[in-house]
């Protein structure tokens, strides 16, 4: 009896060496590598909270993700930096397909080359034509056409949409959508992303349009030196004002009352959702069947402190 129990223990620890071995023989997973690529200026908040998103999923799925950006809104520098990420080969590339004169070859390029792309908020219209395999956003024309309807139900009758990236195609389609939305009554301001630009362009536009009661911006870069201009001035009463996206600033805007409205557009999903769906894709072939919208919803002073704790944590 005694035999037999110690040639039983001898094998197990037989087998359990056998097992060890085997698993240290047995080579690493290598991690899935995703390269998201944006238009995004490091200054602008938004931005921080969609790489937020995209880290956060990355970590969730044991992900690789390199996150690239011009230090300034350039077309051609973001053209190079799609390119360079194509020729790295990576398991799948995120972008936001801001103008497809400039990235739609490279984005072709990439699905010629057998790498999935998904596209985040610009260019959801026209990314499938150049092979993306999905889209994440809004229809930034429609949202820009429901803030008009939104200020025209607040009494406005005349608009001005404040664009700091004109050239920027979802910037330019939210402008376009806002001038529609007032069937014509509306401008198109064009500024540099510069706050001190914004606020001067902003301040002279509307001394010399009196008849202008209803202004939107199309982010944080320049909402925030309008709340200030607005405030400045003690005409945060005489305009409706609104502005796309949220950030510190504008939600403690729209707390105050100083802010009529914000459209969000839940920037942290279009940073997760395109990491956790490529991650699916690349293990399991599976990807949503259509196009994702996170907007476009309407943040006011009614539930601003509701949203106040999650931009605190990066998350709105």
């Amino acid at each position: 009896m005694a035999r037999l129990s110690h040639w039983l223990l001898a094998s197990a620890a037989t087998t359990a060496l056998m097992a060890g071995a085997a698993q240290a023989q047995e080579p690493a997973q290598e991690k899935n590598r995703f390269v998201m690529v944006t238009h995004g200026v490091p200054s602008d908040p938004f931005w921080s909270v969609v790489k937020n998103g995209a880290e956060a999923a990355a970590d969730l799925v044991g992900a690789e993700l390199e996150y690239r950006a011009p230090s300034t809104f350039d077309m051609a520098k973001m053209q190079q930096l799609v390119q360079a990420a194509v020729a790295s080969q990576p398991d799948g590339l995120i972008l936001s397909f801001t103008d497809e004169n400039a990235l739609g070859s490279v984005v072709q390029d990439a699905v010629d080359n057998g790498i999935p792309v998904i596209t985040i908020n610009s260019g959801g219209d026209v990314a499938r034509d150049y092979g993306a395999r999905l889209h994440i956003g809004q229809s930034e024309y429609e949202a820009g056409k429901q803030a008009a309807e939104r200020m025209q139900e607040l009494g406005v009758e005349k608009g001005v949409c404040v664009n700091h990236e004109q050239g920027n195609q979802g910037l330019d389609q939210r402008c376009d959508g806002f001038v529609d939305g007032f069937d014509g009554n509306a401008d198109q301001l064009a500024t540099t992303y510069d706050p001190t630009n914004i606020r001067n362009a902003i301040v002279a536009y509307l001394n010399q349009n009196n008849d202008v009661r209803g202004v939107l911006t199309l982010g944080a870069l320049a909402a925030d030196p309008m709340i200030r201009a607005m405030r400045e001035q003690g005409a945060t009463d005489t305009f409706t004002l609104g502005t796309f996206d949220l950030s510190p600033g504008i939600l403690e805007a729209l707390d105050a009352g100083d802010l009529d409205f914000a459209i969000d557009q839940q920037q942290y999903m279009q940073g997760y959702l395109p990491v956790m769906f490529l991650d699916q894709f690349v293990k399991n072939g599976l990807l949503p069947a259509g196009d994702v919208a996170t907007g476009p919803g309407f943040v006011t002073q009614e539930n601003a402190a509701q949203v106040i704790e999650l931009s605190s944590q990066g998350i709105r």
